[in-house]
């Protein structure tokens, strides 16, 4: 691998450029036209423009991609994570032009990035799967049917998609019937794809994600991360490793992901998501995600592991160069997505000109950004400017350390989420660990709308 073709904007793809330089490989970047001047593609040793602003215009698409890909003499392309990092057909359409796509292959994408077959194969290897419908649905009847079977509250989730759409939860046949339509709409508009399945919904649960890496032939685990704050389903703070469960659920859930991967001879690095019933202490795996994932600077905080740079070898070739003897977790980390919102606005996205930026430093402080002064947040994208990731030999000195990163995070032009996660992390039950999936909301709600006597909880 000489030549590295970024499928990618904003901070993952200065994330690989840097890895990729570390390796002595050359990069190129794509740019639309909103990104003809954004720090990935003044990085990088060569650019390449791919069309306008919208992403359904240049960055989704493959041609375009895959053209930039060969005009530039790439001989390999990353593809990040989103846009066009799970799609079995763009993995595909890169190896058809003879290059080296830095992923599973399309089949293994394709496998895994269906629920319902990602299910199948989890069964398949033993691992423990949430009782659910053993195939996608499209049609209402059936859903009622299999939800009685199930036991309300059930989850609707998009059978080919993830990142939260099409995702609904229903208390009775009422709600079931209305919200399958709307959801299977989504899901269609979303992934092409209508069909849902549905889960029994667990009420309280933690969101723990194991990473992964293999070669094809053999997989090894790289711990496990805390993903349960999320607000819409989308991540807020990630944490390495969980401070909700206990050694013996690490283990089985940490071999589990190895039996997975081992059985769809799972290539590059990856991610097992599973949930964790708080009040049973059962875990069931729910999905797997074929890419390097936004909060993946947590596990390489308590690895000493570059991940990228992981990727890039398996894809060029290299067997897998560490044993899971050779992985040991040392001390905390906690991630902070920081993004362009209005908190006090709904979370409205806030697009604008950077006027000025202070990046917060010190010992064990990291930021993946592309932020710069007099640079611009794009309306087309997503609102993530920064992921601030700390680490400490244990989680409250994680905690001290992040506060005094928080507070030294400047970003003046458009409102972020900054003084949110500040306020997040002072409070009690995030202090102590004591939350789940619906934690964060929760909050969110009764911080919206007080008590008659301002409590919260």
């Amino acid at each position: 691998m000489k030549r590295l073709l970024i499928a990618n904007r904003g901070e993952i793809a200065v994330r690989i450029i840097r890895a990729a330089r570390d390796l002595g490989i050359e990069t190129v970047a794509v740019a639309s036209d909103a990104d003809t001047g954004a720090k990935h593609a003044r990085l990088a040793d060569s650019v390449v423009h791919i069309g306008p602003a919208q992403a359904s215009k240049s960055y989704l698409v493959t041609d375009a991609v895959v053209a930039a890909a060969r005009e530039s003499g790439a001989d390999a392309v990353h593809p990040g994570y989103g846009f066009l990092s799970e799609r079995a057909d763009f993995a595909a359409a890169v190896a058809d032009a003879g290059l080296t796509f830095v992923g599973p292959d399309a089949p293994v994408i394709e496998q895994m990035g269906d629920k319902v077959r990602a299910r199948q194969v989890a069964a398949a290897a033993g691992v423990p799967t949430v009782p659910g419908t053993p195939g996608g649905i499209d049609d209402v009847a059936v859903a009622v049917e299999a939800a009685a079977e199930i036991g309300y509250p059930v989850m609707l989730k998009a059978a080919a998609g993830g990142g939260g759409r099409g995702i609904r939860v229903v208390s009775d046949e009422s709600e079931l019937a209305t919200a399958f339509p709307a959801a299977s709409r989504e899901a269609a508009s979303a992934f092409g794809d209508g069909r849902m399945y549905l889960e029994r919904f667990v009420r309280s649960a933690r969101h723990v994600e194991v990473q992964v890496l293999g070669d094809g032939e053999r997989a090894i685990h790289l711990f496990e991360r805390e993903c349960s704050l999320q607000r819409r389903r989308q991540k807020v703070i990630e944490e390495a490793g969980s401070p909700g469960i206990d050694e013996g659920i690490r283990r089985a859930m940490t071999e589990a992901a190895v039996r997975l991967c081992e059985q769809v001879g799972y290539r590059s690095a990856g991610t097992c998501e599973f949930l964790v019933d708080d009040d049973t202490g059962e875990f069931f795996f729910i999905e797997m995600n074929t890419r390097i994932q936004v909060e993946h600077p947590v596990t390489e905080l308590i690895t000493g592991i570059d991940l990228v740079a992981q990727q890039l070898r398996i894809a060029a070739g290299e067997p897998l160069g560490l044993a899971q003897a050779d992985v040991a977790k040392r001390g905390h980390a906690i991630e902070f997505r920081i993004c362009a919102e209005d908190p006090e606005r709904g979370f409205m996205p806030c697009p604008g000109r950077i006027e000025h930026v202070e990046l917060p430093g010190g010992p064990w402080v990291r930021t993946d950004t592309w932020l710069a002064s007099g640079s611009q947040v794009s309306p087309f994208y997503d609102s993530l400017v920064a992921k601030l990731i700390v680490w400490g030999e244990d989680r409250m000195s994680a905690l001290r350390r992040a506060k005094r990163a928080l507070g030294e995070f400047v970003v003046d032009g458009v409102p972020t989420t900054t003084a949110l996660l500040t306020e997040i992390i002072d409070q009690p039950w995030f202090a102590d660990a004591r939350f789940d999936t619906g934690t964060l909301e929760t909050w969110l709600e009764q911080r919206a709308n007080p008590s008659p006597t301002g409590a919260t909880t």
